[in-house]
C-alpha cells in the first residue's frame, strides 16, 4: 500500500486532532459532574505529573525505536483516556484518567514534531508548522460547531466523541503514516533496550548542555506552564461561578464558550496566515521578539480576565489570551526545532522542553488550586498572569544576547 507524503498525513493529523474541545470536557466537568477548583486544578497536576515522570523516558523511545510507534501509542492511550472520562463520574476516576491522558500524551510531544522536521527537513519545517496550525484552526473550529450541536443535547456523548476520533486517528496512522527520516541505529551498534535507552537519553541530556540558549528555553516553559495551569482549568468555572455569562436569548453555556473558541479560532487563523507572509519574506530572525509580543500580551490578558467584573471585558481579555496562547505554539516549535541539529535526539530533546512546562504546572498548579478554592478563581487566574513576568525576562536576555549565554558557555563541560 504506497502512503501518503508525510505532509499531506501531517496536515490530516492538524486538522482531526484539533477537533475534540477540551471546552466541551470542562463544561461538562463543572455543570454535570460539579467537580470544585481544586479537583479541576489536582486533574492538571496529576497529568503534568504524569508528563514530568514520562516525558524524557518517551521521548527517548521515539528516538530510539521510531517516532511512528509512538504516535500510534500516544494517540491511541490519549483518545482512549479522553472517552473513559465520559463514562466515569467518581472525581478520583476523573483525576486518575487524565493523568493516564498525560502519559499518553508524552509518547506524542517532542516524537510529533520530530517526525515531521526528519521527513520534510528543517528548511521547510517553519512553514509547514505554520500551514499546520491553520489547518488545526479550521479542524478545531469545525469540531467546536460540533461538539455544540451534540453537547447542547448531551455533553456526555460530546465527550465520548472526542476520545473516538482520537482512537480512529491512532489506526490510521498504522497505515498510512510514513517514516522515511528516521534511521536506527544498525543492530550490530545497539546494545540491549536498557543501554540503547540509557544511551539515547545521555545523548539528548549532552546536546542540551551543550546549547545554552536550549538551557534559557527551559527556563522559559518552566514559566509559562507555571502560569498556565489556573487558566488552562479554571477559565470555564470562573465564568459560570464568579462573572456570569451574558443573559442574551437564554443561551447554553456550551454555545457560550463555543462561540468564544470560534471567535478565538477565526482570529489565529489570520494570525497565523500573516506570520507565514513574514516569514517568507524575512525568516525566522526575529523570532524571539514575536515570542516576546505574544507572550507579554497574553500575560496582560488573562490578568484582565481575572481582575475584570464585567462580563464583556472579560470577553475580551479571554478571547485576547486565547489567540495569544494559539500563535505561541506554532512560534515556540519553530525556535525549539531550530536549535536541535542533531536529528537522533530531536524527540528526546524536544521531550525535555515539555518536561520543563510539566514541571511548571506540576509546582504551580496545587497552590493555584488552594488560592481559587480559598480566594476564588480570579485570584487563582489572576497570580497565574504575573507568573508569566520571569518568562517575559528571559526572552529579553535571549534578544540582548542573540541567543548565546557567555557565563554558561565558560562553564566546563558536564562530563557524561
Amino acid at each position: 500500500m504506497k502512503r501518503p507524503p508525510a505532509t499531506t498525513v501531517y496536515y490530516g493529523l492538524e486538522f482531526l486532532l484539533s477537533m475534540p474541545t477540551w471546552i466541551v470536557v470542562a463544561i461538562y466537568l463543572v455543570r454535570e459532574l460539579d467537580l470544585s477548583p481544586l479537583v479541576l486544578i489536582l486533574m492538571g497536576t496529576a497529568m503534568e505529573a504524569a508528563v514530568f515522570l514520562f516525558e524524557v523516558p518517551t521521548g527517548v523511545v521515539a528516538d530510539t525505536y521510531g517516532r511512528k510507534l509512538s504516535l500510534v501509542i500516544g494517540f491511541f492511550g490519549m483518545g482512549t483516556a479522553w472517552l473513559l472520562v465520559g463514562l466515569v463520574s467518581a472525581p478520583w476516576a476523573i483525576v486518575a484518567l487524565w493523568a493516564a491522558w498525560g502519559v499518553a500524551y508524552t509518547f506524542t510531544s517532542g516524537a510529533y514534531q520530530a517526525w515531521i522536521t526528519d521527513e520534510v527537513g528543517i528548511e521547510r519545517v517553519p512553514h509547514v508548522f505554520l500551514r499546520g496550525a491553520r489547518l488545526a484552526y479550521g479542524g478545531a473550529l469545525l469540531g467546536l460547531v460540533l461538539s455544540v450541536l451534540v453537547g447542547a443535547q448531551s455533553l456526555r456523548a460530546a465527550v465520548i466523541a472526542g476520545g473516538a476520533l482520537q482512537i480512529a486517528c491512532a489506526v490510521a496512522c498504522v497505515f498510512l503514516m510514513p517514516e522515511t527520516g528516521f534511521r536506527r541505529r544498525p543492530a550490530e551498534e545497539r546494545g540491549d533496550a536498557f543501554t540503547e535507552l540509557r544511551a539515547t537519553a545521555l545523548a539528548g541530556g549532552r546536546f542540551v548542555r551543550g546549547r545554552p540558549l536550549l538551557l534559557l528555553l527551559l527556563g522559559i516553559a518552566f514559566f509559562i506552564g507555571t502560569a498556565s495551569e489556573a487558566f488552562d482549568r479554571l477559565k470555564e468555572a470562573h465564568f459560570l461561578r464568579e462573572i456570569g455569562l451574558p443573559a442574551i436569548g437564554h443561551l447554553d453555556a456550551v454555545v457560550w464558550f463555543g462561540g468564544f473558541a470560534a471567535v478565538a479560532m477565526l482570529f489565529g487563523y489570520f494570525a497565523i496566515g500573516a506570520l507565514q507572509r513574514r516569514f517568507e519574506r524575512v525568516g525566522t530572525g526575529g523570532i524571539a521578539r514575536l515570542l516576546l509580543a505574544v507572550t507579554a500580551t497574553m500575560a496582560v490578558a488573562q490578568l484582565v480576565f481575572a481582575l475584570t467584573g464585567a462580563a464583556v471585558v472579560a470577553i475580551v481579555g479571554l478571547l485576547t489570551a486565547l489567540l495569544a496562547r494559539q500563535v505561541l505554539s506554532p512560534l515556540w516549535d519553530i525556535w525549539v526545532n531550530q536549535q536541535i541539529t542533531d536529528s537522533s535526539v530531536r524527540a528526546t530533546v524536544n521531550s525535555i522542553t515539555g518536561q520543563a512546562d510539566a514541571v511548571g504546572q506540576a509546582a504551580g498548579g496545587p497552590v493555584l488550586g488552594v488560592v481559587g478554592n480559598a480566594l476564588g478563581t480570579g485570584a487563582a487566574l489572576g497570580l497565574g498572569a504575573l507568573l508569566l513576568t520571569p518568562a517575559l525576562a528571559l526572552y529579553g536576555r535571549a534578544i540582548r544576547h542573540g541567543g548565546r549565554e557567555p557565563e554558561l558557555e565558560e562553564l566546563p563541560a558536564v562530563a557524561s
